[in-house]
Protein backbone atom coordinates (compact mmCIF):
# COMPACT_ATOMS: atom_id res chain seq x y z
CA UNK A 1 0.00 0.00 0.00
CA UNK A 2 1.14 3.40 -1.01
CA UNK A 3 1.43 5.57 2.38
CA UNK A 4 3.70 8.10 0.60
CA UNK A 5 2.97 11.79 1.22
CA UNK A 6 5.01 14.54 -0.70
CA UNK A 7 5.73 17.71 1.66
CA UNK A 8 4.43 19.41 -1.26
CA UNK A 9 1.33 18.42 -0.47
CA UNK A 10 1.20 20.19 2.94
CA UNK A 11 3.63 22.39 3.48
CA UNK A 12 1.53 25.07 2.19
CA UNK A 13 -1.88 24.16 4.01
CA UNK A 14 0.23 24.19 7.03
CA UNK A 15 1.26 27.55 6.95
CA UNK A 16 -2.15 28.95 5.80
CA UNK A 17 -3.18 27.07 8.66
CA UNK A 18 -0.89 28.86 11.32
CA UNK A 19 -1.85 32.72 9.93
CA UNK A 20 -5.45 31.80 9.84
CA UNK A 21 -5.44 30.87 13.22
CA UNK A 22 -2.32 32.33 15.16
CA UNK A 23 -2.14 34.92 13.08
CA UNK A 24 -0.09 37.74 15.27
CA UNK A 25 0.41 35.34 17.76
CA UNK A 26 -1.22 33.33 20.45
CA UNK A 27 -2.69 36.51 23.26
CA UNK A 28 -3.92 33.66 25.34
CA UNK A 29 -0.83 31.88 25.58
CA UNK A 30 0.89 34.92 25.80
CA UNK A 31 -0.82 36.45 28.79
CA UNK A 32 -0.46 33.79 30.88
CA UNK A 33 2.35 31.40 30.06
CA UNK A 34 6.11 32.51 30.17
CA UNK A 35 8.21 32.92 27.87
CA UNK A 36 10.64 30.33 29.47
CA UNK A 37 8.67 27.57 30.41
CA UNK A 38 8.87 24.77 29.08
CA UNK A 39 6.34 21.89 28.46
CA UNK A 40 5.39 18.02 27.79
CA UNK A 41 1.80 17.62 26.41
CA UNK A 42 0.54 14.70 24.86
CA UNK A 43 -1.53 13.85 21.90
CA UNK A 44 -4.23 11.03 22.73
CA UNK A 45 -6.59 8.84 20.87
CA UNK A 46 -10.45 9.24 22.45
CA UNK A 47 -11.63 6.08 19.97
CA UNK A 48 -11.03 3.21 18.03
CA UNK A 49 -10.08 4.01 14.73
CA UNK A 50 -6.66 4.13 12.13
CA UNK A 51 -4.23 7.06 12.43
CA UNK A 52 -3.46 9.63 9.41
CA UNK A 53 -1.81 12.93 9.23
CA UNK A 54 0.93 12.64 11.31
CA UNK A 55 3.69 13.72 8.93
CA UNK A 56 1.42 17.11 9.12
CA UNK A 57 1.11 17.43 12.48
CA UNK A 58 4.62 17.09 12.79
CA UNK A 59 4.94 20.00 10.27
CA UNK A 60 2.85 22.15 12.49
CA UNK A 61 5.23 21.89 14.98
CA UNK A 62 7.86 22.84 13.35
CA UNK A 63 6.43 25.51 11.72
CA UNK A 64 5.31 27.27 15.16
CA UNK A 65 8.58 26.69 16.54
CA UNK A 66 11.36 24.63 15.59
CA UNK A 67 12.48 24.03 19.52
CA UNK A 68 9.06 22.04 19.78
CA UNK A 69 10.48 18.17 19.52
CA UNK A 70 8.31 15.46 19.08
CA UNK A 71 8.98 12.00 21.21
CA UNK A 72 7.84 8.43 19.89
CA UNK A 73 5.45 9.82 17.22
CA UNK A 74 3.20 7.08 15.73
CA UNK A 75 3.50 6.02 12.36
CA UNK A 76 0.29 6.35 9.85
CA UNK A 77 -1.69 3.51 9.45
CA UNK A 78 -1.20 2.56 12.87
CA UNK A 79 -4.70 1.05 14.61
CA UNK A 80 -5.85 3.15 17.45
CA UNK A 81 -7.65 2.58 20.69
CA UNK A 82 -8.72 4.99 23.17
CA UNK A 83 -6.18 6.54 25.40
CA UNK A 84 -3.15 5.29 22.95
CA UNK A 85 -0.64 7.96 23.55
CA UNK A 86 0.00 8.78 19.70
CA UNK A 87 3.02 11.47 20.32
CA UNK A 88 4.56 13.37 22.65
CA UNK A 89 5.88 17.09 22.13
CA UNK A 90 8.43 18.47 24.27
CA UNK A 91 9.35 22.57 24.16
CA UNK A 92 8.14 25.73 24.73
CA UNK A 93 4.86 25.86 26.61
CA UNK A 94 3.16 28.64 24.70
CA UNK A 95 4.37 27.29 21.36
CA UNK A 96 3.17 24.00 22.21
CA UNK A 97 -0.32 25.66 23.22
CA UNK A 98 -0.76 27.88 19.78
CA UNK A 99 0.42 24.82 17.57
CA UNK A 100 -2.36 22.32 18.87
CA UNK A 101 -5.69 23.31 17.36
CA UNK A 102 -3.75 23.34 13.90
CA UNK A 103 -2.04 19.77 14.33
CA UNK A 104 -5.24 18.64 15.52
CA UNK A 105 -7.46 19.31 12.83
CA UNK A 106 -5.28 17.64 10.10
CA UNK A 107 -4.88 14.50 12.61
CA UNK A 108 -8.28 14.81 13.16
CA UNK A 109 -9.80 14.98 9.85
CA UNK A 110 -7.43 12.51 8.20
CA UNK A 111 -7.35 9.99 10.64
CA UNK A 112 -11.25 10.34 10.39
CA UNK A 113 -11.23 9.98 6.54
CA UNK A 114 -8.88 7.19 6.92
CA UNK A 115 -11.02 5.19 9.70
CA UNK A 116 -13.90 5.43 7.57
CA UNK A 117 -12.62 3.86 4.47
CA UNK A 118 -10.89 1.44 7.11
CA UNK A 119 -14.47 0.11 8.06
CA UNK A 120 -15.84 -0.36 4.44
CA UNK A 121 -12.77 -1.95 3.20
CA UNK A 122 -12.99 -4.60 5.92
CA UNK A 123 -16.84 -4.63 5.41
CA UNK A 124 -16.04 -5.96 1.63
CA UNK A 125 -12.96 -8.05 2.54
CA UNK A 126 -13.11 -11.68 0.93
CA UNK A 127 -14.93 -9.96 -2.86
CA UNK A 128 -13.12 -9.33 -5.73
CA UNK A 129 -14.46 -5.26 -5.44
CA UNK A 130 -12.40 -2.28 -3.42
CA UNK A 131 -13.06 0.91 -2.07
CA UNK A 132 -12.36 4.21 -4.21
CA UNK A 133 -12.69 7.56 -3.67
CA UNK A 134 -13.78 10.53 -5.88
CA UNK A 135 -13.49 13.97 -6.24
CA UNK A 136 -15.56 15.10 -3.80
CA UNK A 137 -12.80 17.07 -1.96
CA UNK A 138 -12.06 20.69 -0.06
CA UNK A 139 -10.06 22.65 -2.52
CA UNK A 140 -6.64 22.27 -1.73
CA UNK A 141 -6.62 19.05 0.18
CA UNK A 142 -7.56 16.81 -2.33
CA UNK A 143 -3.74 15.31 -2.03
CA UNK A 144 -4.24 14.71 1.98
CA UNK A 145 -7.94 13.51 1.72
CA UNK A 146 -6.88 10.84 -0.76
CA UNK A 147 -3.51 9.88 0.96
CA UNK A 148 -5.95 9.29 3.85
CA UNK A 149 -8.03 7.29 1.89
CA UNK A 150 -4.95 5.01 0.68
CA UNK A 151 -3.82 4.88 4.37
CA UNK A 152 -7.13 3.41 5.25
CA UNK A 153 -7.16 0.90 2.71
CA UNK A 154 -8.85 2.34 -0.01
CA UNK A 155 -8.03 3.37 -3.68
CA UNK A 156 -7.81 6.47 -5.02
CA UNK A 157 -9.91 7.04 -8.33
CA UNK A 158 -8.48 9.75 -10.75
CA UNK A 159 -6.98 12.72 -9.42
CA UNK A 160 -8.50 15.12 -11.27
CA UNK A 161 -10.09 16.15 -14.71
CA UNK A 162 -6.45 15.80 -16.65
CA UNK A 163 -5.68 11.97 -16.15
CA UNK A 164 -8.76 10.13 -16.90
CA UNK A 165 -11.97 10.23 -19.02
CA UNK A 166 -14.82 10.07 -17.42
CA UNK A 167 -17.95 10.85 -19.16
CA UNK A 168 -20.68 11.79 -17.57
CA UNK A 169 -24.37 12.86 -17.93
CA UNK A 170 -23.57 16.75 -18.10
CA UNK A 171 -20.84 15.59 -21.33
CA UNK A 172 -23.63 13.91 -23.01
CA UNK A 173 -26.27 16.73 -22.80
CA UNK A 174 -23.80 19.36 -24.07
CA UNK A 175 -22.47 16.94 -26.97
CA UNK A 176 -26.19 16.45 -28.00
CA UNK A 177 -26.40 19.95 -28.92
CA UNK A 178 -23.86 18.88 -31.80
CA UNK A 179 -26.09 16.02 -32.50
CA UNK A 180 -23.93 13.62 -30.65
CA UNK A 181 -25.76 10.51 -29.31
CA UNK A 182 -24.59 8.66 -26.27
CA UNK A 183 -23.10 5.71 -28.43
CA UNK A 184 -21.41 8.57 -30.52
CA UNK A 185 -20.20 10.77 -27.58
CA UNK A 186 -18.04 7.21 -26.55
CA UNK A 187 -16.72 6.57 -29.85
CA UNK A 188 -15.41 10.35 -30.46
CA UNK A 189 -14.10 10.22 -26.96
CA UNK A 190 -11.98 6.80 -28.23
CA UNK A 191 -11.31 8.10 -31.47
CA UNK A 192 -9.24 11.37 -29.39
CA UNK A 193 -8.23 9.88 -26.21
CA UNK A 194 -5.87 7.53 -28.26
CA UNK A 195 -4.44 4.63 -26.11
CA UNK A 196 -3.33 7.55 -24.07
CA UNK A 197 -6.50 7.44 -21.26
CA UNK A 198 -8.83 5.33 -20.09
CA UNK A 199 -12.19 5.83 -20.89
CA UNK A 200 -14.74 5.39 -18.20
CA UNK A 201 -18.91 6.06 -18.63
CA UNK A 202 -21.57 6.73 -16.38
CA UNK A 203 -24.46 4.88 -16.69
CA UNK A 204 -27.99 5.34 -14.79
CA UNK A 205 -29.86 2.41 -16.89
CA UNK A 206 -29.19 -0.78 -18.49
CA UNK A 207 -29.70 0.31 -21.82
CA UNK A 208 -26.88 2.84 -21.43
CA UNK A 209 -24.95 0.39 -19.78
CA UNK A 210 -25.06 -2.07 -23.12
CA UNK A 211 -24.29 1.11 -24.99
CA UNK A 212 -21.14 1.53 -22.73
CA UNK A 213 -20.74 -1.85 -23.14
CA UNK A 214 -20.91 -2.30 -26.91
CA UNK A 215 -18.53 0.57 -27.41
CA UNK A 216 -16.09 -1.12 -25.25
CA UNK A 217 -15.38 1.47 -22.47
CA UNK A 218 -12.65 0.67 -20.07
CA UNK A 219 -14.68 1.21 -17.20
CA UNK A 220 -18.43 1.24 -16.71
CA UNK A 221 -20.20 3.14 -13.87
CA UNK A 222 -23.31 1.63 -12.38
CA UNK A 223 -24.74 5.00 -10.93
CA UNK A 224 -27.44 4.48 -8.47
CA UNK A 225 -28.58 0.66 -10.16
CA UNK A 226 -30.37 -1.73 -7.96
CA UNK A 227 -28.64 -4.84 -6.93
CA UNK A 228 -30.57 -6.93 -9.35
CA UNK A 229 -29.71 -4.71 -12.31
CA UNK A 230 -25.74 -4.82 -11.08
CA UNK A 231 -26.09 -8.43 -11.06
CA UNK A 232 -27.57 -8.31 -14.82
CA UNK A 233 -24.52 -5.64 -15.81
CA UNK A 234 -21.64 -8.06 -14.33
CA UNK A 235 -23.45 -11.27 -15.99
CA UNK A 236 -23.03 -9.60 -19.32
CA UNK A 237 -20.03 -7.94 -19.21
CA UNK A 238 -18.60 -11.45 -18.07
CA UNK A 239 -18.23 -12.49 -22.36
CA UNK A 240 -16.83 -9.52 -23.08
CA UNK A 241 -12.82 -9.30 -23.74
CA UNK A 242 -11.35 -7.43 -22.66
CA UNK A 243 -13.67 -6.87 -19.83
CA UNK A 244 -14.66 -3.47 -18.30
CA UNK A 245 -13.97 -2.62 -15.10
CA UNK A 246 -17.63 -2.24 -13.35
CA UNK A 247 -18.22 0.50 -10.70
CA UNK A 248 -20.88 0.80 -8.43
CA UNK A 249 -21.43 4.00 -7.04
CA UNK A 250 -24.43 6.19 -5.65
CA UNK A 251 -25.88 6.04 -1.99
CA UNK A 252 -23.97 3.31 -1.00
CA UNK A 253 -22.96 3.06 2.83
CA UNK A 254 -21.92 1.07 5.67
CA UNK A 255 -25.35 -1.37 5.79
CA UNK A 256 -25.75 -2.20 2.04
CA UNK A 257 -21.48 -2.15 0.59
CA UNK A 258 -21.36 -5.82 1.09
CA UNK A 259 -24.56 -6.34 -1.41
CA UNK A 260 -23.32 -4.16 -3.43
CA UNK A 261 -19.66 -5.85 -3.35
CA UNK A 262 -21.39 -9.60 -3.91
CA UNK A 263 -22.68 -8.30 -6.92
CA UNK A 264 -19.09 -8.98 -8.68
CA UNK A 265 -18.64 -4.97 -9.38
CA UNK A 266 -15.01 -4.25 -9.17
CA UNK A 267 -15.13 -0.57 -7.85
CA UNK A 268 -17.41 1.02 -5.32
CA UNK A 269 -16.76 4.75 -5.22
CA UNK A 270 -17.98 6.46 -2.35
CA UNK A 271 -17.80 10.44 -2.23
CA UNK A 272 -18.69 10.76 1.03
CA UNK A 273 -15.36 9.25 2.45
CA UNK A 274 -13.92 12.88 2.13
CA UNK A 275 -16.95 14.91 1.65
CA UNK A 276 -18.71 14.08 4.54
CA UNK A 277 -16.18 13.26 7.04
CA UNK A 278 -16.71 12.98 10.91
CA UNK A 279 -13.17 13.86 12.62
CA UNK A 280 -11.69 11.13 14.53
CA UNK A 281 -11.70 11.45 18.43
CA UNK A 282 -8.47 12.77 19.70
CA UNK A 283 -6.81 15.46 21.91
CA UNK A 284 -3.97 17.53 23.49
CA UNK A 285 -3.55 17.29 27.21
CA UNK A 286 -0.26 19.50 28.63
CA UNK A 287 0.92 16.79 31.28
CA UNK A 288 3.79 18.70 32.77
CA UNK A 289 5.40 22.92 32.53
CA UNK A 290 8.24 24.04 34.86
Amino acid sequence: MNHKLSPAAYKSLVAMAIREDVGRGDITAKTTVGSKVHGRAVILSKGHGVLAGMPVALEVFRQVDRRIKPVKPWKDGRKLEPGDRIMEVHGPAGSILAAERASLNFLQRLSGIATATNILAARIKGTRAKVFDTRKTIPGYRGLDKYAVRVGGGVNHRDGLYDQILLKENHFVAAAADGLSFAAVIRQAKKRAGRWYLIEVETETLEQFRLALAEQADIIMLDEFSLANMRKAVAEAKSRRPRPILEASGGITEKNILSVARTGVDRISIGALTHSVQAFDMAMYMESAQ
